[in-house]
């Protein structure tokens, strides 16, 4: 019999009802020749200072740094209980080996080790390691279970992760607090982008707006500008200068411009993307698209990837045509998708990139809470956009002379929207600002050929103010 341990609840309950253990016991499942249980995240902590040496119950600056030589852990409280459910199932007479079914990275891979170890259990250890909760999935990934120690090292990285956290947060927060009589926390990540934060704020505090002058001409239907200047004056005069007289295009450039579609999400560009398309904080996104996983209707989120493995096309395919089908957004796509162009084995560690599961099909999206259901069409959306044909336009540069100043003007004209389309559509549907987005594209430009002369040009002056950073 094999003992399965899950990360939590809800994902041995996934589990188990895959496997076929249905029977319900006080913490864990039984059937079919598994025992599935959780661990609730970790139930096993790094101790306290004072664990090591009761002097330590007090902050002295004369006892740092605190240096443990050998790491000590406690349970907490509410986690005892099943802590040794899980201890007394490892050492059932019945169970043969043992399934690491947490999440499949590394903190997952600490919270399994560190009760295995915890409870001296020496029987065989495997992995499940899967990067979708779907059923086929599920499947697949306990036929092809691996050796545990294939993840040893990971292991130790977790380890050495929490120990130097440990180190700084315990070290720091206490030198500093005693140093300014007043508790400051300090963390190995939290300072230094503390430190980002207050930087940019004082940018922000010291920034004073300065105004800008810009003369511009128009003429032929399209606005040309001029150099940018801190002076009014000097301004004032080229607009007075330039209008009502004549202007003639000294050179006009085409080229032919193409943007790429952008590569799909790993959990850090999802992150940026909803914060800058919803307003959700990283840790927002990062709870829906964790809930989603666990609803098997996106795929692993812990993901440094942008690509997909070649085995993943056939499914990929079948989802993008069910998407383009399916989804307003869809619509926007045109072409044969390129799957190719998201399929790369060699730039996926761990998990791949994010996407929807096929399961979306099967989902009615308005029963999801909304910010969940945001994040997984981002996903949909994404995915389309990754594998449609590449944005197409021709960029045209145009250099006027008016009474001797150079004006530029540019534009351009779209040849093959895209998956820019798929975006606009989506865009759409949020209520995003059309002119919002637009507001810094150049619109397009009538034909302008070299030496083409405009008898009467309309000058203006726009006035502005430089931004805070």
């Amino acid at each position: 019999m094999k003992l399965v341990i899950a990360e939590k609840p809800s994902v041995a309950m996934s589990l188990a009802a895959v496997l076929g253990a249905t029977e319900r016991k006080d913490g864990y499942l039984e059937g079919s020749g598994y025992l599935v249980s959780w661990c609730v995240g970790h139930l096993l902590e790094l101790a306290q200072p004072e664990a090591y040496k009761e002097q330590y119950a007090k902050w002295r600056y004369e006892d740092l740094p605190i240096l443990p030589e050998n790491w000590k852990y406690e349970v907490p409280k509410d986690k005892k209980k099943q802590l040794a459910l899980l201890c007394r199932l490892m050492k059932d007479k019945r169970v043969d080996s043992v399934v690491c079914a947490t999440d499949a990275g590394r903190e997952g891979e600490l919270i399994f080790r560190l009760v295995y170890e915890y409870a001296g259990c020496n029987k065989p250890m495997e992995r499940l390691w899967i990067s979708s909760m779907e059923d086929a999935a599920i499947r697949e990934g306990f036929d092809h279970l691996r050796p545990g120690s294939d993840y040893d090292k990971l292991y130790d990285a977790a380890v050495c992760r929490a120990g130097a956290d440990w180190l700084i947060g315990i070290n720091a927060t206490r030198l500093f607090s005693v140093l300014y009589g007043v508790t400051l926390n300090v963390g190995r990540v939290m300072s230094p982008t503390l430190a980002l934060l207050v930087q940019r704020e004082s940018d922000i505090e010291s920034f004073i707006s300065k105004p800008f002058y810009v003369p511009e001409i128009t003429c032929g239907g399209f606005t040309a500008s001029g150099e940018k200047m801190t002076e009014r004056s000097e301004a004032e005069k080229i607009r007075m200068d330039c209008d009502h007289n004549s202007a003639f295009v000294r050179s006009a450039e085409k080229q032919v411009k193409t943007i790429q579609p952008p590569r799909l999400y790993d959990l850090t560009t999802l992150q940026r993307e909803c914060n800058r398309i919803y307003g959700y904080t990283a840790q927002q996104t990062l709870d829906y698209v964790q809930s989603l996983y666990e609803k098997k209707l996106a795929t692993y989120p812990r993901t440094d990837s942008q690509y997909l493995t070649k085995d993943m096309q056939a499914t990929a395919a079948s989802l993008i045509l069910w998407l383009r089908d399916n989804m307003p957004f869809g619509k926007g796509c045109a072409g044969e998708p390129d799957i190719d162009r998201v399929t790369d084995d060699s730039k996926v560690t761990d998990h791949h990139a994010i996407i929807p599961t096929v399961e979306i099909a099967r989902t009615d999206l308005s029963e999801l809470p909304s910010g969940e259901r945001d994040v997984l069409t981002l996903l949909a959306v994404r995915l389309l956009c990754a594998t449609t044909q590449a944005n197409r336009f021709e960029a045209v540069t145009a250099m006027l002379d008016c009474q001797g100043y150079t004006f530029t003007a540019k534009g351009k004209t779209i040849l093959q929207s895209g998956w820019k389309e798929v975006e606009r559509i989506h865009r759409m549907s949020i209520r995003q600002s059309e002119t919002e987005h637009r507001e810094n594209e150049d619109a397009a430009l009538p034909v302008l050929k070299e030496g083409q002369t405009f008898e009467t040009v309309s000058a203006s002056l726009r006035e502005g103010k430089t931004s805070p950073p």
